[in-house]
């Protein structure tokens, strides 16, 4: 951790400024740049135990891939961003989440894999108990 050095104290990095830095990357199109902010922001926000954040701005930097085309890289952080979701209650979220991966799973033509028949199982499962909770 970065020191300031006139009173000898650590400087602690911001996390809501580091994904303000990843959303104006994202917002010009600097995809690559934007999806390590976003990581970074991530990591800070779930230090802080900020969890509903942290799987946003993973989601950001999943959507990054997306549009790069790096859709492997794209399906492991929407799953990650997913877990964090549905672990903490954001189920709605989560299973923007999944949707997404498995719209990578498409644009990668691996509808036939086990993966995504597991991935399609999954979304069905949060979709019913988000209907029997009335969403």
């Amino acid at each position: 951790m970065p020191v300031n050095n006139e009173m000898n104290q650590p400087i602690r990095e911001d996390p809501l400024k580091t994904h303000r830095e990843g959303l104006a990357l994202y917002d010009s199109g600097k995809y690559n740049e934007a999806i390590d902010k976003f990581l970074q922001a991530s990591q800070l926000y779930e230090k802080l135990g900020n969890f509903f954040d942290s799987s946003y701005t993973l989601f950001k930097a999943a959507e990054c891939d997306f549009f790069l085309k790096n859709y492997q890289a794209a399906v492991e952080r929407f799953l990650r961003a997913a877990e964090v979701c549905l672990s903490k209650g954001y189920d709605r979220f989560g299973l923007g989440a999944l949707e997404y991966a498995r719209d990578c799973y498409k644009a990668m033509n691996k509808e036939q894999s086990k993966e995504f028949t597991d991935l399609r199982k999954r979304i069905d499962e949060v979709k019913k108990k988000l209907e029997a909770q009335g969403f």
